[in-house]
């Protein structure tokens, strides 16, 4: 997949939020692999340092950077350190709780918009102005398919994706003509490691129940895959919005199951 911009004289920079498990360290790892110095930050130092080690050992240029997304000062001051940037990855987030609106709690409801929508403002802000010097600067959003649809229980999650979704519509409008790109990645069903877990609060059954039966659902490597592609098209070439879902799924509450 590499391509002429990936093979330029510069070697580009890719920052990845979110890299220390699941979408985003797989981003950062195929991203590494396509030439791109990418620069990894998460809240967890230790997890950071061992995709960080994968990456290196495969021959990649890493940096690490222990950050949390939604603490904008922390963010300006990572942003005051990165020499450059060529593309964003905006991939930090999360989900928590399955409650019905009756009985969700706000506090949950706010933490998920503070790291899916906030904490992508505070990268995007902190960064537009390197992406723009680069002459073809990438801010890609990791939002979801639940940005488009509503289902029980999902009310929370759904309202912060859909906040995602908007300001990656917003920002392409507010930019048209700048050398930027905009591309919004909405993933369906993903099995990784954590986040059906964290949705269900360390409950496993609950969580292994989400994939039970599904035949291939996704995993972090398709969507890197995806988000790779995207960002390596040529400077022209914009991907506004791409839906990847796994076949099996064919719309948020059209799930085939072999029982």
């Amino acid at each position: 997949m590499r391509t002429a911009d990936t093979q330029a004289a510069r070697t580009r920079t890719a920052v990845v939020t979110g890299a220390s498990s699941g979408i985003g360290a797989a981003t950062a790892r195929a991203l590494a692999r396509e030439g791109f110095e990418v620069v990894l930050t998460a809240r967890r130092a230790d997890r950071l340092e061992a995709v960080a080690k994968e990456i290196r050992n495969d021959g990649g240029t890493v940096q690490v950077f222990p950050l949390d997304v939604t603490d904008r000062e922390a963010v300006l001051a990572f942003a005051a350190q990165v020499r450059a940037c060529d593309v964003l990855v905006n991939n930090a987030g999360g989900a928590y709780g399955t409650e019905h609106i009756e009985n969700a709690d706000p506090g949950d409801w706010r933490s998920m918009y503070e790291v899916n929508v906030v904490g992508a403002l505070h990268m995007t802000q902190a960064l537009l102005p390197a992406l723009k010097a680069s002459g073809d600067g990438v801010v890609v959003v990791i939002s979801s398919t639940a940005s488009f649809t509503c289902y029980e229980g999902g009310g929370g999650y759904s309202a912060a994706k859909h906040g995602a979704h908007v300001l990656a519509e917003t920002l392409r409008l507010e930019v048209c003509g700048e050398a930027l790109r905009v591309v919004e990645i909405a993933p369906g069903m993903v099995h990784t490691e954590e986040f059906s877990l964290n949705r269900y609060r360390g409950d496993l059954d609950r969580a292994d129940a989400v994939y039970a039966g599904v035949p291939d659902p996704l995993v972090a490597d398709d969507v890197a895959d995806v988000v790779t592609w995207a960002v390596t098209r040529p400077p022209h070439v914009n991907i506004d919005l791409l839906v990847v879902r796994p076949r099996a799924q064919a719309a948020q509450h059209k799930v085939h199951r072999i029982t």
